[in-house]
């Protein structure tokens, strides 16, 4: 079976990793200031707050940005279901952006108009997750400009795109975000085995990001309400948890980083090829803005049902019995039976739904050979044929 997405390990990480376990620290050390610090260099942003999941770095980001009972959070229905969840946990509503139907981003003449009725009904969100699906960034100035107009805090989902690029901004800057998140699961471009990362520009949410991580406590001692007892003393001052990340992850994490153009590089050229070789069948491949370099972690093609003799689940069962692994991203989050639940229900965000009847993810990852490609691609073609 050739998966639809893999880690790549080499022995310069098993090393760094093994240091570690040599080393007198396993949890909280050197290591995540090294990993921090390389992707906050890296992507060219200020601060960054490893964690032990890209769904915790979610959940903290709301807390930081204030997200509450009473408030609202939008997002995209075409995400992993943590990218609404973190709404939720902070016990603040939820709803949906749809999709645009050649990105599968958030659309933003959607997001215009939804922004504009929410005004006159005095229901803005107060956090906007804009999701980059699949590693290409969604329209950031655009929605950066809304976010500015209406005083919303965007939290961009780079969970599939750390290493892609927008306007020459590497995602994750936070050029039109107040923060950005991603994820290091290992199908991700990079893998900490799981993890993942907040980065901001702003002190202010950085302080609270590295509380909220923690348990909520501090020992600097101006944040606390009293002079220190000893040099062994803390202070709980917020409802913090234990997101923290090991330095057995970070260290792997920042072995991967010194890989990460490399992979990213490969990624688009596999891209290139599945463009060129799946060309002329009845299938819609993916669309790159021209602002954009994708990351790639994913590579989603739809199909042409009313040009296949095959139903989606058909095409999609054929590919896997014959040795690829494909994958489907994703089940709106909106249908699912926790958000049904919450009053919402099929028809909400067509475009989302008609993407889902119709998409299938095959595979892509950085040691996929051209070889185990053309596999593939034969497979593909038999199958549609």
């Amino acid at each position: 079976m050739i998966p639809y997405g893999r880690q790549s390990i080499s022995a310069d990480d098993i090393k760094a990793v093994v240091d570690v376990l040599e080393s007198d620290w396993l949890t909280q050390g050197p290591a995540i200031e090294r990993f921090e610090s390389a992707v906050a260099e890296y992507c060219g942003a200020r601060y960054a707050v490893a964690v032990n999941s890209a769904t915790s770095a979610l959940h903290i980001a709301c807390l930081a940005a204030g997200l509450k009972q009473g408030d609202m959070l939008w997002t995209s229905p075409n995400t992993f279901v943590a990218s609404a969840n973190c709404g939720l946990y902070c016990g603040a509503d939820v709803d949906f952006v749809d999709i645009h139907p050649r990105t599968y981003n958030m659309d933003v003449e959607a997001l215009d108009d939804k922004l504009g009725k929410a005004a006159v009904s005095g229901k803005l969100p107060k956090v906007l997750i804009p999701v980059h699906f699949s590693g290409q960034s969604c329209d950031m100035s655009a929605i950066g400009d809304f976010a500015k107009q209406y005083g919303i805090t965007v939290i961009e989902d780079a969970s599939h795109a750390i290493g892609g690029r927008y306007k020459g901004h590497k995602i994750g800057s936070c050029v039109f975000s107040d923060m950005t998140v991603f994820s290091f699961h290992p199908v991700k471009i990079i893998t900490t085995g799981e993890g993942g990362m907040v980065l901001t520009n702003r002190r202010d949410l950085y302080e609270q990001l590295i509380k909220l991580r923690s348990h909520g406590i501090t020992r600097d001692p101006a944040m606390m309400d009293c002079k220190p007892h000893g040099s062994w003393y803390y202070q709980q001052i917020e409802l913090g948890f234990n997101y923290r990340m090991t330095d057995i992850q970070a260290a792997l994490g920042d072995s991967q980083m010194k890989r990460l153009d490399e992979f990213v590089v490969r990624r688009n050229f596999l891209a290139q090829r599945y463009d060129q070789l799946l060309a002329g069948l009845p299938i819609q491949l993916p669309t790159v803005m021209p602002e954009n370099r994708s990351a790639f972690h994913l590579y989603a093609i739809r199909l042409k049902l009313d040009e296949i003799s095959k139903t989606h689940q058909q095409v999609f069962e054929e590919l896997r019995n014959n040795g690829v692994g494909v994958n489907l991203h994703y089940i709106p989050v909106h249908t699912q039976p926790y958000y049904r639940r919450l009053g919402f229900k099929q028809g909400d965000f067509p475009q989302a739904e008609r993407y889902y009847d119709e998409a299938i993810s095959i595979p892509m990852y950085y040691g996929l050979t051209d070889e185990k490609q053309e596999i593939v691609i034969d497979i593909v073609k038999k199958v549609l044929r």
